[in-house]
């Protein structure tokens, strides 16, 4: 691989990690700050949300600006982001900072596969694509719990602070390493965007992404205080127990993609029921250190072992439904993954906030799981009226 997909893995690292570490340190903002655990649940809302619209309309709105310069602009925008929520002094001014570092996130993948993919010969652009990606991967595994060790010892400024000086190494790794001779693809427009959100075959499949991965998150938010609170962990063990679960979700990666290769809506089944099983099942697991332990390493593993599945799903549909826009369609399957996020924190809020309390957000979580394998099911069923290469066998 040519260096300069080291300096995108890098900024990928930089960016996995800003987006993820604040479910560690959720408890720790919400004291610091004087906010209850559902406001600060909202700060993984705000910045899901930004990725979520930023996305498709900045990319549309950037795609006549040269691709180097670009990123650059973009690894400017996250360090300004995260150095303003090192020094915010409110919650507002959090959110604030968050959303900002959210757009220079949505814009950054938009791009950064197509360019990753322009590095190489055409036999290794998958290879290249998975290379950047990696760099998600192992934030979740060593930069969450990295970063939420740092927020314990130092204060949570002092996570935000090491996240920016990753950016300013990205930075300088593209300035560096990347060519000045980028190809430009041609941008997606709004109105292709618009025409994609008119089928409504692939509608289905944006709830089921939104409704499957978001189900997860319900819980995932509030994980830190779920495992102190509840399950009776010390604040100290947060962080190791994140590297379980990094762990898991990088071999639920993995293993997702395989299980998903043959007949992506056969696996998305399987997966669904599974992940909305074991998330009930933590609802009571949840009070046990033991069972804890062995019900998150399955969650990890399943929570993203569908998104092979969904990513492949959404580009068979768009070939049959929207063949001129499958590149835009699998964007904003993207944006759905983001919108479920945002709508599992908020959720997961509210039953924080209510009677039910933290305990009950596992089970929440599953019903949303569990509405998107009937999408899954009815999906299916379409496609194998329509069609008999597609949809479970």
């Amino acid at each position: 691989m040519p260096l300069a997909i080291f300096a995108l893995t890098i900024a990928a690292y930089a960016i996995g990690t800003t987006e993820f570490v604040i479910v560690g340190l959720l408890p720790t903002v919400a004291t610091d700050l004087h906010i209850t655990l559902s406001l600060a649940g909202l700060i993984v809302s705000v910045y899901a949300l930004g990725v979520t619209f930023g996305a498709p309309i900045l990319t549309a709105l950037t795609g006549k600006i040269e691709r180097k310069p670009l990123l650059l602009g973009l690894m400017t925008l996250f360090v300004i982001g995260n150095t303003i929520a090192a020094l915010s002094p409110s919650y507002e001014m959090l959110l604030v900072a968050r959303v900002i570092a959210a757009f220079a996130h949505g814009v950054f993948f938009s791009v950064g596969a197509t360019i990753a993919a322009d590095l190489v010969p055409e036999n290794r652009r998958a290879s290249a694509i998975a290379m950047m990606f990696m760099g998600l991967t192992v934030a979740i595994v060593t930069g969450v719990p990295i970063g939420t060790y740092i927020g314990q010892i130092y204060g949570w400024r002092a996570t935000f602070w090491a996240v920016a000086a990753l950016g300013v190494i990205a930075f300088v790794a593209i300035a560096a390493l990347l060519p000045n001779t980028l190809k430009k693809a041609p941008p997606a427009s709004i109105l292709d965007q618009v025409r994609v959100l008119g089928s409504g075959r692939l509608l289905i499949v944006f709830a089921m992404t939104a409704l499957g991965y978001g189900g997860t998150f319900v819980a995932f938010t509030f994980l830190a205080p779920i495992l102190q609170d509840v399950t009776g962990f010390s604040q100290s063990s947060v962080s190791l127990i994140l590297v379980l679960y990094g762990i898991a979700i990088a071999a639920g990666n993995i293993g997702g993609g395989k299980i998903a290769n043959h007949n992506p809506v056969k696996a998305l089944v399987g997966l669904f029921l599974a992940q909305a099983i074991v998330l009930l099942v933590f609802s009571f697991a949840a009070v046990s250190p033991v069972l804890t332990l062995i019900t998150l390493a399955a969650l990890g593993f399943l929570s993203f072992a569908n998104v092979p599945g969904l990513q492949l799903y959404v580009v068979q549909l768009a070939k049959e439904h929207r063949p001129g826009a499958v590149d835009v369609a699998s964007a904003l399957n993207i944006a759905a993954f983001n919108l479920g996020i945002a709508i599992g924190a908020w959720l997961g809020g509210l039953v924080v906030e209510s009677p039910l309390g933290l305990a009950s957000t596992p089970w929440i979580g599953a019903i949303l799981v569990a509405v998107a394998l009937l999408l899954t099911i009815w999906s299916g069923a379409l496609d194998r009226r329509a069609s008999p290469s597609l949809g479970v066998a």
